[in-house]
């Protein structure tokens, strides 16, 4: 089946449409006409056998046409379908070279062999050699290196080499030398069903000579490709390489003309060495991944570089292929985001001995020994300061890993920052507001240090679509389990006065829906107060009526959490909320998503970001007794999984291809029952979100348009730690707590939930994300769409104690140890409200109090819990105890009264502690 798509926001954008969406469904009865497409004449190509993959070279360039696994030749991890459209000169493909040189004192100059070809000068193959080419001739003249290029059969693995040799009678200087990786992540002019079954996502470990690139299919399925360095070609710099345009003028012929958007990322080269590029185009960046470096080839000397291509059997499979292939591999554990009240663990296999371990900057990371097993080394690490480190590895083969960290605050610091910045610096109540902001938690521009009361995307300004609501739901999931007094008030305020005053139609026949934005751009009515200084010329400056628009889906779980945390609150402690009751509130939470249904049917058939609310509120009126309304919304939302169930990828968006459906209909499958749809999406899930040794890749979901809707610098590019990391963590999540013996969905899921507390700098801040390329590697200045994010940071923040049988105990958001037969735990994660012991499949959740400590004890089962003492709000604990795994007994507190699904226990001015044992 075939279900159609709306035309990207993206391609709007950058097109520079003027339609205001939503636009109706009606429009989109059939999916936007093609443009014809020219005809090409067809490419001649020679194909090749290795032992893991068939492949084509263009015969007049020698470069990679075709990759496919062997035994799947409709596959291609390049764009080889597309060859014939971009052999021109300017397209760049596998086996091209870019580099920049210079003479002492001299200035730089580039060489590209993509960008003007000349013929080639064939070499003698035969044997291991497939295929040896002279390719100096296209660099241009006065190249003042030659260069050979050659691919290998090296015993059954792809290899492509190139030879460089100074030509020239001076010391040359090579500042800038990269390998451009033309991999397919095209999605234009393909359906979400041909993308997942035809294009590929590129991971990079930009980690030195032990880095490598993760090539994924977007269905998740195997092989997946990796791409190793041989001897002499660090990957320590990973540069995008950019779109050609006629209009640049700036002499850049590092470029590629494949058209870069919404539908296609664009390519890369894995650059050796970037010290040409750091003293130039990225002379105004932050830090980069690695100390830029350059090498010097002396008159006649000659320098070997390569690249090798291998096929992992599967995603998780690719750590044990890299030992396979004799490479470094790091595994961290709770992954490279590191609180400084917790001890991390660092995990490394690798042919040759660990020489030295030193810290950048000196002392943010200490690495200690701490014995080895099964193969690998273990290295106790502990964090000091604020901010972004690196520990780099040096092994007595020579070779240098790299591993990049991010130091936080002890995470309930962190929570508490977070509280006071949204509720005091972006907190807006200004009564003379002319579109009813007040009060309100608006974006805030970090740079200028100011809220954003205008912007020509009027959400970003509105309080609604994610930039602009993601200051106050950030605010408002910070309460969940970390609530304020004084905060909450504000918060109250804001539903009470703000969203359900102004921005939720109140009564009448379509009560509880949502606007599109508060803010808009309507000069006739509001003459002299728009400031000149912005371009209100675009599509995005909606008029009052288009921001009055109610079909905008995703605008609905932003309102519903604002409900359902007051709710919450309401409900499971005292004091707190004051103007309704915690019916009210969830009534009302239940009402938005009705209404969502009944008003934004047409993009209500996508998954929603933070949709895992929506489950939630059904639990919560189920728990409450509240049955009729329970049924009207649970038949609802299974109309909603009903038709995802029949969809071979149930989790499509208004963009052509997106990273944000997939933990709503993977809840939903779950709670229906359809579980070869939840674990289909969790597959794809883990497609677009690895496992790396670099806190800016682990777990980090793949994102990279929204930086034009929520981002002050608005480009495309590779967005770190956008909303999607940490929501995406939670269906991997789940799907670990049903099987904890895969402990790659528990590291993925680590790493995207802690990558969303990166954004949130020393004073409290959350930006929207953080600038991957590197020319700019910093965090964007506004705070956007971060509270998506920060929703499924809060949803999801729990401690994890895990036996693995490699590494043995573990802990993932505190501390875990074992002594004398019992097995102790620290919860130090930013909620210390849920716990999950592993081996039992015990995952227990306190809707109020915090846990301390607790024991678990493997001969007997017992659990011991130690709750905080009682407090002003909080005067008895709420305890959710459930079994996860299959076969796993269920477990229930020595104490306690059960009511509406959970156990209330009294606490008092002490620490409290709770025996828990199996039924």
């Amino acid at each position: 089946m075939k279900t159609a798509r709306p035309l990207s926001l993206a391609l709007l954008l950058l097109a520079g449409a003027s339609a205001a969406l939503p636009v109706p469904a009606t429009a989109f009865a059939q999916e936007p006409p093609k443009a014809e497409k020219k005809v090409f004449p067809p490419i001649a190509k020679t194909a090749y056998r290795t032992k893991q993959f068939q492949l084509d070279l263009r015969s007049d360039t020698q470069t990679l046409a075709r990759l496919s696994p062997l035994g799947e030749a409709a596959f291609d991890f390049t764009p080889g379908a597309r060859e014939a459209e971009r052999a021109a000169d300017g397209y760049v493909h596998i086996g091209d070279i870019h580099l920049r040189a210079r003479e002492a004192g001299g200035a730089w100059r580039d060489f590209s062999s993509a960008h003007t070809r000349k013929p080639i000068r064939p070499l003698k193959a035969g044997g291991a050699v497939l295929a040896a080419a002279d390719i100096t001739a296209s660099l241009g003249e006065n190249a003042p290196v030659r260069i050979e290029r050659r691919w290998v059969n090296d015993n059954g693995v792809l290899a492509l080499r190139f030879t460089l040799v100074n030509t020239g009678k001076a010391p040359l200087e090579i500042g800038a030398l990269g390998l451009p990786m033309v991999f397919d992540n095209i999605i234009t002019d393909r359906s979400l069903e041909e993308a997942h079954a035809q294009a590929s996502f590129v991971d990079p470990y930009i980690g030195r000579d032990a880095g490598y690139l993760q090539v994924t299919r977007l269905n998740g399925k195997g092989p997946a490709l990796l791409v190793l360095p041989e001897t002499g070609t660090p990957l320590e710099a990973y540069r995008p390489i950019r779109e050609a345009r006629a209009t640049r003028g700036d002499g850049d012929i590092f470029t590629d003309r494949t058209d870069r958007g919404q539908t296609a990322e664009g390519f890369y080269d894995w650059t050796i060495a970037s010290l040409g590029f750091a003293e130039k185009e990225w002379k105004t960046a932050g830090q980069q991944w690695n100390v830029p470096t350059s090498f010097v080839l002396k008159p006649g000397e000659t320098r070997v570089i390569g690249v090798r291509f291998v096929a992992s059997p599967s995603i998780r499979a690719i750590e044990d292929t890299l030992v396979a292939n004799k490479r470094p591999v790091a595994v961290g554990v709770p992954g490279y985001v590191l609180p400084t009240d917790q001890q991390g663990a660092l995990f490394l296999k690798s042919p040759s001995k660990v020489a030295r371990i030193e810290s950048f900057p000196a002392g943010a990371l200490t690495a200690t020994a701490a014995g080895s097993g099964k193969g690998w080394a273990r290295y106790d690490v502990k964090a000091s300061g604020w901010g972004r480190s690196t520990l780099s590895i040096t092994y007595a083969d020579g070779q240098v890993q790299t591993v990049s960290y991010f130091v936080t605050k002890p995470l309930e610091q962190t929570m508490a920052d977070l509280g006071r910045f949204t509720t005091d610096k972006q907190w807006f109540d200004d009564k003379a507001d002319p579109f009813g902001r007040s009060p309100a938690i608006l974006s805030y521009d970090r740079e200028t240090d100011k809220i954003v009361s205008q912007d020509s995307r009027v959400w970003v300004a509105g309080m609604s679509d994610e930039g602009g609501a993601g200051a106050w739901v950030a605010a408002m999931m910070k309460q969940l389990d970390n609530p304020d007094a004084g905060e909450v008030a504000k918060l109250e305020r804001l539903v009470d006065e703000t969203v359900v005053g102004e921005l939720q139609v109140a009564d009448g026949p379509q009560a509880g829906a949502v606007k599109k934005s508060l803010f808009y751009y309507q000069p006739d009515e509001l003459p002299g107060y728009y400031d000149p200084k912005i371009d209100w010329r675009s599509w995005t400056s909606w008029s009052k009526k288009d921001a009055g628009d109610l079909g905008r889906s995703y605008n609905y779980p932003h309102v519903a959490i604002g409900h359902w945390v007051l709710y919450r609150l309401a409900r499971n402690h005292q004091g707190l909320i004051t103007l309704h009751d915690w019916r009210w509130y969830l009534d009302h939470a239940r009402i938005t998503a009705v209404a969502m249904m009944r008003d934004a049917p047409y993009y209500a058939q996508f998954g929603q970001m933070e949709g895992d609310v929506f489950v939630d509120i059904l639990k919560d009126l189920k728990r409450e007794g509240m049955t009729a309304e329970a049924t009207e919304y649970e038949a609802l939302m299974k109309g909603r999984a009903d038709h995802w169930k029949t969809l071979p990828y149930p989790f499509g968006s208004e963009m052509a291809w997106d990273s944000t459906g997939q933990p709503e209909v993977y809840a939903w499958m779950r709670y229906f029952g359809y579980q070869p749809q939840a674990d289909e999406t969790r597959e794809v899930i883990l497609a677009y979100d690895p496992t790396i040794p670099s806190w800016g890749y682990n777990g980090n979901a793949r994102r990279y348009w929204d930086f034009l809707y929520g981002g002050k610098y608005s480009r495309i590019e590779r967005q770190i730690h956008h909303y999607g990391s940490a929501l995406n963590a939670v269906p991997l999540f789940d799907a670990f707590r049903a099987n904890p013996a895969d402990l790659h969905l528990l590291r993925v899921a680590y790493g995207g939930m802690m990558g969303g507390v990166t954004n949130i700098d020393q004073d409290g801040f959350g930006s929207a994300a953080f600038h991957s390329y590197p020319d700019m590697m910093k965090w964007d200045p506004l705070s956007g769409d971060y509270g998506m994010g920060f929703f499924g940071h809060a949803y999801a923040a729990a401690t994890y104690a895990v036996k693995d049988p490699t590494f043995g105990w573990l802990g993932f958001g505190g501390d875990v140890n074992e002594t004398g037969g019992v097995v102790r735990i620290v919860p130090k994660d930013g909620a210390r409200a849920r716990l999950f012991v592993a081996p039992v499949g015990a995952w227990l959740t306190l809707e109020a109090g915090k846990i301390e400590a607790a024991t678990y004890v493997p001969a007997t089962g017992e659990i011991t819990l130690t709750l905080a003492a009682a407090d002003t709000s909080t005067p008895a604990a709420r305890l959710l105890v459930e079994a996860t795994t299959a076969g796993a007994k269920p477990y229930a507190p020595a104490e306690g009264t059960f009511e509406r699904g959970a156990y209330t226990l009294a606490l008092g001015d002490k620490a409290k502690t709770i025996v828990l044992r199996p039924k």
